[in-house]
């Protein structure tokens, strides 16, 4: 049984379809890539499946449920996001934020107790937050706040991760560190991971399938190899580039061409 299934699924903003009859599943433990370029409706698709937005057709089931028919604290056990940015009005430290992605496991009237001190240590720990646990989360910077996110959605310990566009704010080491987390995650604990990004080369580096939008229908899915090519790019993109294989990892590399090279 997949994880995830969505079966013609369709959303729209008053009279304009966004995502347009969209049917895949994702097995357990699987790494999926998402892709597409602005206003393909890569991020409404997370919010559906994270039940933010509610679709006008289709469905969406989890572990064979729909999403429909689980409490709210039920989805949150399972599935974690990682946006692009969350602004935090209130001054609470990082410690504190991070320990929010607790609550889904708390009853309405218990306290957080001594594993959920440890499960919060070891987020922080493995995101590289711990020198900054007592600062107030609005002195820090984008690409440090950011990995704040990305340790509450750890600390949920949910069977889901969603990242939205979740490395936007950090340098190439993060990046880098950030999706190396998350491949050992996904691999040593069956973490199933859904990432959408607009970088194209760290999906193909880290994803095992891959699924290319274009204006709210699933161009193709496939592996990197299938969909990362000259002419799907180029016909979703609408820009001529160079495919090649990565020369240590042999998986497809995307190159930019410039309409007006330099001399």
């Amino acid at each position: 049984m997949p994880i995830v299934q969505l079966k013609k699924v369709g959303f729209r903003y008053a009279k304009d379809w966004v995502l347009k009859d969209v049917s895949f599943q994702i097995s357990e433990g699987e790494f999926l890539g998402i892709i597409g370029p602005n206003g393909s409706g890569k991020t409404t698709l997370l919010k559906i499946m994270d039940r933010i937005l509610m679709p006008q057709e289709g469905s969406i089931c989890l572990n064979g449920v729909s999403i429909n028919e689980m409490k709210r604290d039920a989805l949150a056990r399972l599935i974690a996001v990682v946006p692009q940015d969350s602004p935090i009005t209130f001054s609470f430290s990082v410690k504190e934020i991070v320990l929010m992605g607790r609550a889904p496991h708390l009853g309405r009237l218990r306290f957080e107790g001594k594993k959920d001190y440890e499960i919060v240590h070891r987020a922080m720990e493995v995101t590289d937050t711990l020198s900054f646990a007592d600062r107030n989360i609005n002195e820090l910077s984008g690409g440090e706040r950011q990995r704040i996110l990305i340790a509450r959605a750890l600390a949920q310990q949910p069977q889901i991760i969603l990242l939205d566009e979740s490395t936007a704010f950090l340098d190439i080491k993060h990046q880098i560190d950030f999706f190396d987390l998350i491949k050992t995650l996904n691999r040593k604990e069956g973490m199933t991971v859904i990432s959408v990004t607009h970088d194209i080369n760290l999906a193909s580096l880290y994803c095992d399938r891959m699924i290319l939008l274009n204006a709210g229908n699933i161009h193709c899915v496939g592996t990197p190899e299938e969909v990362i090519t000259e002419s799907n790019i180029k016909e979703v993109y609408e820009t001529d580039v160079s495919v090649d294989r990565n020369p240590q990892t042999g998986l497809p590399r995307v190159t930019l061409m410039s309409s007006n090279p330099s001399d």
